[in-house]
């Protein structure tokens, strides 16, 4: 049997572990006037220019700009974490964080796991790029028999599916995916319009050119915890109070210039 200090040792172990997780869970689920986290933590895969990048040792982009407008419009502060694509819908079921703001597209399937919120991008669609000496490859029907790039978990990797390539290398970032593009292992990358068209400008149009039909996307939302209508009913009025105030098209006219 255990001896009577050893019970109480144990005793105060669970009352101080019991205090301390009720503790961090109070501070998780502090709310605002709003009724939304005072600090809500966003999630984004930072390998995505121009929605989240790193710039001089910082992340940068799109997407945090406006996550931390939106924060900041429902009374909160953002606390940003960098992870895997495809561990941002898992990282938000399980509470770790509380939005997705990573160029996630609204799919039906992903609708499942998540609740999303009205589309805040709309100007996307998928596009291959090709190298400059590649003349075989002109539209999607092309293809078949060829590597294809893109990066885990996108719609993109389904969409280059459909077409019957040797393969489809599924990669952890699109830098990795250019890589390989220029290194020749890869025969096309298939990605999101704005983003390959934004790594064009950079210098990347001497080697490389964009070919084929824009295939369409169903527009970028906001991805969180299913069933949190406080925080879904908080993001969708923010979002429109950016649009209504001009704070969305200013951010969006510092990456990507004015809309035509």
């Amino acid at each position: 049997m255990l001896g009577k200090k050893v019970k109480f040792a144990l005793a105060i172990g669970s009352a101080a572990a019991v205090f301390f997780a009720a503790g961090c869970g109070d501070s998780k689920t502090e709310t605002n006037a709003n009724g939304v986290p005072k600090v809500i933590r966003v999630g984004a895969e930072t390998t995505f220019p121009p929605f989240e990048f790193t710039q001089d040792d910082k992340y940068v982009g799109f997407d945090l700009d406006l996550a931390d407008a939106l924060c900041k419009e429902m009374g909160s502060k953002m606390e940003f974490k960098s992870m895997g694509f495809d561990a941002l819908i898992p990282a938000v079921q399980s509470g770790q964080i509380d939005l997705v703001i990573s160029g996630m597209n609204a799919t039906p399937e992903r609708a499942k796991q998540v609740t999303f919120s009205d589309p805040y991008f709309t100007d996307d669609g998928f596009i291959l790029i090709v190298r400059k000496d590649n003349d075989t490859i002109k539209d999607w029907s092309d293809l078949a028999g060829k590597n294809v790039g893109a990066q885990v978990g996108t719609e993109q990797v389904k969409e280059a599916q459909k077409w019957n390539p040797a393969q489809v290398k599924q990669l952890d970032s699109n830098s990795q995916a250019f890589m390989e593009l220029q290194a020749g292992t890869l025969d096309a990358v298939a990605i999101d319009q704005p983003v390959g068209r934004y790594y064009l400008k950079q210098g990347a149009d001497k080697d490389l050119k964009t070919v084929g039909s824009v295939k369409d996307a169903v527009g970028m939302a906001i991805a969180m915890k299913k069933d949190n209508k406080e925080l879904e009913t908080a993001v969708n009025s923010a979002l429109n109070k950016l649009h209504e105030n001009g704070t969305y098209d200013k951010i969006y006219e510092k990456w990507f210039g004015k809309k035509a």
